[in-house]
């Protein structure tokens, strides 16, 4: 190993032995536990000018989910929500009060002084340009993924909230998750040795999972604003199924990598401190989704991580699969030179291999054979470690999704830093957009997770 990296993984996993720790993902006096009792305790009541006032633009299933977990969160209050598409907004209103504001044009919610944040929940074309234009109005923002639609777009983002100050997170959830966190622990620990290899998989195959989302008996051209929906992207003909199951389509979504392949991405380079990969491949086919939609339902990606600092080179391959039997199979695995782990946001399964001396299994097959007579003793058998150790969360942990949200408003309170700022939400989504221009331009694709360019 060479010795930045080893001093790196050494004063990381300073006064913590992977060995030693219990199997539940909280105990052992980790950094895991720091946030634990915050998180599965009942919140503390909130003083008045600690209250932030919320605003959610784009009220579909997303975002009517990401703002029923902010709404967990004490001290929270919801003021307004926008959407192109009149039956949300009053969906929401019949939901949430007649006092809530509502609109289809995102600049009104923007230019309210009782708004201290936004979600953006949008279709993926939307993203930067709210993103910013909330930013520039003194808005923090947390933004759904992926955050940009094209991986040019990314810089800006960057530059807005750098230059703002203010709290901008992306809003792959698994990212504040304890399972994340543990996984984390135990890599810069040392627990599976040198990585070499990972992996990651997303089943699918059932109709709402592959996207096929019921389209409101109400939507039409008058309760729909369709050029706005639209925005920058190429004029079209009004078409119900072009915004209700916009992730088909390429003008708005960013297929099954943008989806999902993006959160294996954010997991990943959370837990072994990576910028990225620097070669991207992929490959794949529209299977059995031929309802007219525009991407695959089963995507394969290859990727070449270079050494740095925090990691040696290793391989990535990643798969989502829509026609999968199997289903709501989920997983990262990272395989190591002594161990591999398994990791979702509730669990890490750690899995250890005996080191042995070449040379000792070489003496002790001999032994072996020179004790076969009757009357002589089998060689003597080693204590052995357990070869598998699962780590699960507590009861009453409250899940990733909460945290998250947790994570990005002590942001907006305190400035803390969040884990998913604008920088590293682009080093998740470039390589999940790569996999896109690989395969819809059957190439490989060369990316500088560094420079943040495509060379």
């Amino acid at each position: 190993m060479p010795s930045d990296r080893r001093t790196f993984l050494k004063q990381a996993a300073a006064g913590s032995a992977f060995a030693g720790l219990p199997s539940v993902l909280g105990a052992g006096g980790s950094r895991v536990t720091e946030r634990l009792e915050r998180r599965v305790r009942p919140g503390r009541e909130t003083a008045p000018n600690d209250r932030i006032g919320l605003a959610l633009i784009g009220a579909g299933g997303m975002g009517m989910a990401d703002l029923a977990t902010a709404l967990r969160v004490p001290g929270v209050e919801f003021v307004a929500a926008c959407d192109v598409f009149e039956g949300r907004l009053a969906a929401a209103k019949d939901r949430y009060g007649p006092d809530l504001v509502t609109s289809r044009h995102y600049e009104d919610v923007l230019a309210r002084t009782d708004i201290d944040a936004v979600i953006v929940a949008t279709p993926d074309h939307w993203h930067q340009k709210i993103a910013i234009d909330a930013l520039r109005a003194g808005k923090s923002v947390y933004c759904e993924k992926p955050m940009v639609h094209r991986i040019e777009q990314g810089q800006a983002l960057i530059d807005a909230q750098r230059e703002t100050g203010l709290t901008f997170q992306v809003g792959s959830q698994g990212m504040s998750s304890l399972g994340n966190e543990k996984a984390k622990e135990l890599y810069e620990a040392g627990a599976i040795g040198e990585l070499n290899y990972a992996e990651g998989f997303w089943a699918r195959n059932d109709p709402i999972g592959a996207w096929q989302y019921p389209i409101p008996a109400d939507a039409s051209e008058a309760s729909v604003d369709w050029e706005r929906f639209l925005g920058d992207a190429p004029s079209r003909a009004f078409d119900p199924l072009r915004i209700f199951r916009w992730r088909n389509y390429r003008d708005y979504g960013t297929g099954v990598s943008g989806d999902l392949f993006v959160h294996l991405f954010s997991s990943l380079h959370f837990v072994v401190s990576s910028k990225g990969p620097n070669r991207v491949q992929a490959t794949g086919g529209l299977r059995y989704w031929e309802d007219g939609r525009e991407v695959p339902d089963v995507l394969l990606g290859m990727f070449d991580y270079p050494e740095t600092e925090t990691h040696p080179g290793f391989n990535l391959s990643l798969r989502v699969n829509f026609v999968d039997g199997t289903s709501g199979s989920t997983f990262l695995r990272l395989v190591g030179s002594e161990g591999a782990m398994d990791v979702t946001w509730t669990d890490v399964v750690l899995r250890k291999n005996v080191a042995v001396d070449p040379l000792d299994t070489f003496s002790r097959e001999k032994m072996s054979e020179s004790a076969a007579g009757t009357d002589a003793l089998p060689p003597r058998v080693r204590m052995l470690p357990p070869a598998e150790t699962r780590y699960t969360v507590e009861d009453g942990y409250r899940g990733a999704h909460l945290d998250h949200f947790s994570n990005f408003f002590d942001g907006v309170r305190n400035g803390t830093p969040v884990h998913e700022d604008a920088t590293f939400g682009l080093r998740a989504a470039a390589p999940a957009l790569a996999c896109n221009l690989s395969y819809f331009e059957d190439r490989i694709v060369r990316w500088d997770p560094e420079t943040l360019v495509l060379r």
